[in-house]
């Protein structure tokens, strides 16, 4: 008797409706990662400029946002958060219940997008930050009320290709756009500080800035891998009366530490804005 062959299983199409920065750092992340192939792959943008690093990809493009709904089952709209009323406007019409669609659109709740959407649309809101464009991304996402189990665990394994994700309560996302959207350019900011204060000692400024990055991403994966506080890992390094204790006392004279904490409530408070907006 003949073996009854398996039905064949569609191939995952991936839409991006936007071809900024993000968009091109996540399908690059799911094409390197062997998630999707570059030519299940379809962006649309309103001009060339961006479209062409898809290209480069392997992607398709079109100038039609409706072409991506039409023919992809799970799309990311990238775009900016005040012309997406605009488009999912455009695209509502071409919406069917198997499509999965994210927001990647900082400051726009899940509420205010289903309204724009037809009634038990599957959308989930994720938060990414510019690393992923080097797969060391931090995300988080959260479902809307229709997306279910499946569907958030989809693009979970997705995003996962370009560094680590998390789902979580929408109260978090907002927050997560504070301490890890905008905590790349805090981070980058320390970064450039610490470089300079090598300078200023007689260090040369590639040599600095190449120590001061390598310190961060070491730093880093120790507080990731030993899963320690912070504090912890300060104290191991911070030893009596030594180097490290007269900059740290330093520091807490020019107020880093406060400084740091209102510039996360700070940036914060303006994505929950965008939300109220």
């Amino acid at each position: 008797m003949a073996a009854v062959a398996a039905p064949r299983q569609d191939p995952l199409r991936v839409g991006f409706v936007g071809a900024g920065r993000m968009a091109e750092a996540l399908a690059q992340g799911f094409i390197r990662a062997g998630k999707v192939e570059a030519q299940h792959v379809l962006a649309s943008a309103p001009s060339d400029r961006n479209l062409c690093h898809f290209q480069a990809l392997g992607c398709q493009i079109t100038h039609s946002n409706q072409e991506v709904v039409r023919n992809c089952q799970l799309v990311f709209f990238a775009t900016k958060p005040r012309v997406l009323p605009t488009v999912l406007a455009e695209v509502a019409p071409v919406v069917t219940p198997e499509h999965i669609l994210v927001s990647v659109a900082a400051g726009v709740s899940l509420s205010a997008l289903e309204e724009l959407l037809p009634p038990a649309t599957r959308l989930l809101r994720i938060s990414p930050n510019l690393p992923c464009m080097v797969q060391e991304g931090a995300m988080v996402m959260a479902r809307g009320r229709h997306a279910g189990g499946s569907d958030a665990q989809l693009v979970h394994t997705l995003l996962e290709a370009c560094g680590q994700c998390e789902e979580v309560p929408e109260a978090h996302v907002d927050i997560h756009t504070g301490l890890s959207g905008s905590g790349v350019a805090f981070v980058c900011t320390f970064s450039e500080a610490l470089a300079e204060g090598a300078i200023k000692m007689g260090m040369p400024s590639g040599l600095a800035h190449r120590i001061a990055a390598q310190t961060l991403l070491g730093t880093a994966k120790l507080l990731l891998q030993k899963g320690q506080h912070p504090a912890q890992l300060r104290t191991d390094v911070c030893t009596p009366g030594g180097t490290t204790i007269y900059g740290l006392h330093a520091l807490e004279q020019g107020g880093l530490r406060a400084a740091t904490m209102s510039a996360v409530e700070a940036a914060t408070c303006r994505a929950r804005e965008f939300s109220r907006k």
